[in-house]
């Protein structure tokens, strides 16, 4: 098959192309500069030139593809909103490129903020609202009914390369910046958490047999306390802990006080008996507790 990527040479991208080209697929990836050209050949995938505001040429890319993944997002909290909106006319302009054909589609999306305090399942759909800017399910489920192959991938805290687990990369350079490592409450809050490398696994099955409308979860972990992850982080900045209320997130951590202080685990065990799917790579804290890990 061959799959066309947006955000082919991002963290989560790049390994969903190495996983895609070890299967035997032939990638297409997006680029928007010289040195992810240059990534994406060094990698063995063709390279198609654009970005997520190229709206043509995510058009033509899905179409001359037999499926399309789309990784890319831009990660600039302070412009959620409108980053939101770059990603739905993305998502809407590649699901009317495919409309009617019943290539895959598959659109990513998170874990969290659909029910805080519960362990959210892949049966739960996402509600859209203001406090949610981010509606790339939503947008590419839009397509099945329309006759695409459109699922989506939640995605939870994603480790497993130096200095990058999701959400956690960014609590890092707060601590960097305050000098403290802040958590809400008594830390009991759950984040769920998966390797980079059993994520990609998800999005290869996901296109070789997943099925319309399907929501899958690349969750190995369902939920990390937030207190063992925030001791590492104090560890690796060499910061001091501390405990914060609730109403203080917001000067603390700025444009994601959103997710300070909520529980949000997550089960994949639907996706695991659906796709045959077994994680099988290295725990959370584990991993970012190595040496190093978040150095620089």
């Amino acid at each position: 098959m061959r799959v066309f990527i947006t955000g082919a040479t991002g963290f989560i991208g790049s390994a969903v192309v190495n996983e895609l080209l070890g299967a035997g697929h032939q990638v297409l990836g997006l680029a928007r500069s010289d040195d992810a050209a240059a990534a994406l050949t060094a990698a063995g995938a063709d390279v198609h030139r654009g970005d997520l505001q190229d709206l043509d040429s995510l058009k033509i890319g899905a179409r001359e593809t037999d499926g399309t993944i789309h990784c890319a997002f831009i990660h600039d909290f302070a412009k959620f909103a409108g980053n939101g909106q770059i990603d739905k006319r993305a998502i809407e302009a590649m699901g009317d490129a495919l409309e009617g054909t019943n290539k895959p589609f598959i659109v990513t999306s998170g874990t969290g903020l659909i029910a805080p305090g519960v362990v959210v399942t892949e049966d739960m759909r996402r509600e859209a609202g203001l406090h949610i800017p981010r509606v790339s399910e939503q947008a590419g489920l839009a397509y099945a009914p329309r006759g695409a192959r459109a699922m989506a991938i939640r995605l939870p805290q994603v480790h497993g390369a130096k200095g990058k687990a999701g959400l956690i990369s960014y609590l890092v350079e707060s601590a960097r910046q305050k000098g403290v490592a802040a958590y809400v409450g008594d830390g009991s809050q759950r984040w769920s958490a998966a390797h980079v490398l059993d994520v990609a696994r998800v999005y290869k099955l996901a296109l070789e047999k997943g099925t319309a409308d399907s929501i899958y979860h690349a969750v190995s972990e369902e939920g990390v306390p937030m207190l063992n992850v925030m001791e590492i982080v104090a560890r690796a900045v060499g910061v001091p802990l501390l405990s914060i209320k609730k109403e203080e997130a917001g000067e603390y951590f700025g444009p994601l006080a959103m997710f300070a202080g909520l529980d949000m685990p997550a089960s994949s065990a639907l996706t695991q008996q659906r796709l045959g799917w077994t994680p099988k790579e290295i725990g959370l804290i584990a991993d970012i507790g190595q040496p190093g890990y978040f150095a620089g």
